[in-house]
């Protein structure tokens, strides 16, 4: 009998560490299906690098028939979509990465 080579190891899961620190998850508060668009065939609401306003709708989460549009914290840049479209979430769930921009300092008023 021919001796079968062994199938190469699968690759190790990427760490939960490994993103910067500077990254900030954006969680399901709640449990529900995960929409990336506010429509079916229309475009997302955000894609990786794209700029982001506070309290700019990043999806929907929809529970128990109503869509509850879930919001950036503060203004940042998407880094990271964790999901994809019509994707049930627990809460807790990570949905995105964002990294928040540093405050621009104000000059003084003369």
């Amino acid at each position: 009998v021919p001796a079968v080579p062994a199938a190469a190891p699968a690759p190790a899961a990427e760490p939960a560490n490994s993103r910067p620190t500077t990254w900030k998850p954006v969680i399901a508060p709640m449990v529900g299906t995960y929409y990336e668009a506010p429509a079916p065939g229309e475009p997302p609401f955000v894609k990786v690098g794209d700029e982001v306003a506070a309290n700019e709708t990043l999806c929907i989460v929809e529970a128990m028939k109503l869509m509850n549009e879930i919001t950036a914290e503060e203004m940042g840049t998407v880094r990271e979509v964790c999901l994809s479209d019509a994707t049930p979430v627990e809460y807790g769930t990570v949905l995105f990465y964002v990294e928040p921009h540093e405050p621009v300092p104000t000059l003084p008023e003369n």
